[in-house]
């Protein structure tokens, strides 16, 4: 067998480099846990020994925490000061949690889905499927830290006005389901946007249902805004709007979840659903964006599907095309593209 050196040394290098990814998520995760971001971008310019004491925590960790992050670009360092910093883009990024590249929930997100690992492994030999609720609770919380500023940045200004005479009905009051709507930010997002309009979000994890109803507490939305327990398939009520926001493909049956819609939806309704970026062929989901998203479906999603009825299991890269099928088996009879971002693609469905 020929070996190409120069080929090996480069794909050699590409995996040093995901090793090196795969420890940095970690760090990013302690980074986002303890303030370290978020007081570097305050304080300035600072030594290990500076960070260390406002984050009440420890030099010698810090200071090698530090040496991460600057090797890895996330921070700056000054050779002759010895002292660390943040740029302006660093800091929006990482630091910020209301900015809309906020970016340790998806550190988060992915250390948390790494500790199921040995049970997706079983998973593989036997088919048997993991439960989003059995998975380490940081997820939950990594989901919502994730998800939200993205739809921060574009649910109210770009989706929802994408969506034919929808904006108009939530700014004159109208009745909105957000199913699969996890810790609530989504829900919340629409409520702060659209206060003559009532939200109820809908989960089946009862944990993200509490927390979802503190988050509205806190947000001061709660008179507009509710959260229960209730699956895509048994949630009650008539609306004028159902949203479903990246969850469609975890469900595992669900040309059963859009029959359920297309009941709760009044006359003149419509179902949006939002779903991961994703071309309708496997060789067009061959990028960064693809990798990201096939990877979280390997250990989340398709799991998760395959633990429920049906077990369907569209995965998160299932493109328009199978999820217009999806939706047209459901009853629905038109459905189109209304949006897309660089993360996420926005639908259409109506009776």
């Amino acid at each position: 067998m020929a070996i190409d050196e120069t080929k090996l040394n480069q794909f050699v290098m590409q995996a040093v480099g995901d090793f090196a990814a795969t420890f940095h998520a970690g760090n990013v995760v302690i980074g986002e846990q303890l303030g370290l971001y978020k007081e570097l971008a305050k304080q300035g310019p600072s030594t290990p020994a500076e960070l260390a004491q406002v984050t009440g925590t420890n030099e010698r960790y810090v200071r090698e925490w530090l040496g991460s992050q600057a090797a890895g670009g996330y921070v700056g360092y000054d050779a002759p000061s010895g002292k660390y910093s943040m740029s302006e883009e660093q800091a929006f990024a990482l630091a910020d949690e209301e900015s809309p590249a906020y970016l340790p929930g998806a550190f988060i997100l992915a250390a948390s889905a790494l500790k199921a690992v040995p049970r997706i492994a079983e998973a593989f030999r036997t088919g048997e499927g993991v439960g989003w609720h059995e998975h380490d609770s940081g997820l939950f919380r990594g989901t919502e830290l994730f998800f939200r500023p993205n739809y921060a940045a574009n649910l109210v200004s770009s989706w929802i006005p994408a969506l034919e005479g929808v904006e108009a009905k939530l700014k004159n009051g109208a009745r909105v389901a957000d199913v699969g709507c996890g810790h609530g930010a989504s829900a919340i997002l629409m409520a702060k946007a659209y206060p003559k309009s009532t939200f109820i979000g809908f989960d089946y994890h009862e944990a993200s249902v509490q927390a979802a109803r503190s988050a509205a507490e806190k947000a001061g939305v709660s008179d507009r805004v509710t959260f229960e327990v209730a699956s895509a398939k048994t949630f009650p009520g008539k609306f004028d709007l159902v949203a479903f926001f990246d969850c469609l493909h975890d469900m595992g049956d669900p040309v059963g979840a859009a029959a359920h819609v297309l009941e709760s939806l009044k006359e003149d309704g419509v179902w949006m659903i939002v779903e991961p970026f994703a071309n309708d062929k496997v060789e067009q989901n061959l990028n960064l964006i693809g990798r990201a998203f096939y990877s979280a479906s390997t250990l989340i999603c398709t799991p998760a599907s395959l633990s429920q009825e049906v077990g369907l299991a569209l995965g998160a890269q299932a493109g328009e095309a199978r999820l217009k099928e999806v939706v047209m088996a459901g009853g629905f009879t038109r459905f189109r593209r209304a949006a897309e971002s660089p993360f996420n693609i926005v639908l259409e469905a109506r009776p």
